[in-house]
């Protein structure tokens, strides 16, 4: 089990440390929310992950496949919704792969995509939606 530790400095803000590499992270309410916006939220930080791990899975099939997927991105958009409580109801996902890429890679790519157990994790109150754009 991985362990991570966050601390609360006040003023709606918190700081995550991650116990095996010490690497740490920043989050603040957003300004809808009482917070200043001045980084990156806790539910940002959850289509921030779905992004990464897509990304990831996605490299991982590229590097086991001998493709080059460097420069490849993900834009995420979150919709929020006040009820029955706050929650994310939405992630959007446009997925840019720069190069060319043949049926079969964009089949393997995009199936590798859709694995992602930050995804699985996420149960049916998140849709997620993906977009894929293949080449420059």
């Amino acid at each position: 089990m991985v362990q991570s530790e966050i601390t609360y400095q006040g003023q709606l803000r918190t700081q995550g440390t991650h116990g095996p590499s010490g690497a740490s992270i920043i989050t603040d309410a957003p300004v809808d929310n009482r917070g200043k916006g001045e980084a990156f939220s806790p539910t940002d930080l959850v289509g921030v992950a779905l992004g990464s791990c897509v990304l990831t899975l996605m490299g991982i099939t590229a590097q086991d496949r001998g493709w080059d997927l460097q420069g490849a991105t993900i834009s995420v958009g979150k919709k929020m919704k006040a009820e029955p409580v706050r929650h994310i109801c939405r992630l959007d996902l446009r997925i840019t792969a720069p190069g060319t890429w043949s049926a079969e890679q964009r089949e393997a790519l995009e199936a590798s995509a859709r694995g992602c157990p930050v995804m699985a994790s996420l149960g049916e109150c998140v849709t997620v939606q993906m977009e894929f754009n293949w080449g420059n």
